[in-house]
């Protein structure tokens, strides 16, 4: 498979930063209410989310890069749910449901994460 590794790898690079910040964002809710009681939680939720279409508009930037075969190579990992969230998020903003995000933030970003730096090694190794 040829494409720009280095852009690739800078890419997936970024993802991984975003999802550590998320994951450090996230954690103080401990139910998805906690996004919507307070002003703070309201700014954790807003930034959260803009992190998630990052990384979803990233993923789909690496499927053009890598002619949608890099991803395909990590089958257990929900790629299409992933970038899916960035459309919605991104157009259906004001339909937002917090428990959505707090379920992503409690049981898929510490799997997603994982799955990032396993293919960071995979590319540096190749």
């Amino acid at each position: 498979m040829q494409y720009d590794k280095e852009l690739v790898l800078d890419t997936f690079e970024q993802i991984r930063d975003a999802l550590i910040i998320v994951e450090k964002r996230c954690f103080f809710a401990k139910h998805a209410d906690d996004f919507c009681d307070s002003e703070e939680g309201q700014e954790k939720l807003d930034s959260i989310c803009m992190k998630l279409i990052a990384i979803g508009e990233s993923l789909k930037n690496i499927d053009k890069l890598t002619d949608k075969k890099l991803l395909l190579q990590y089958p257990d990992t929900k790629w299409k749910e992933i970038k899916g969230i960035r459309d919605i998020l991104s157009h259906h903003y004001f339909d937002l449901d917090a428990v959505v995000i707090f379920d992503i933030c409690n049981n898929e970003i510490v799997e997603l994460l994982t799955t990032v730096n396993k293919i960071i090694e995979d590319i540096k190794i190749v």
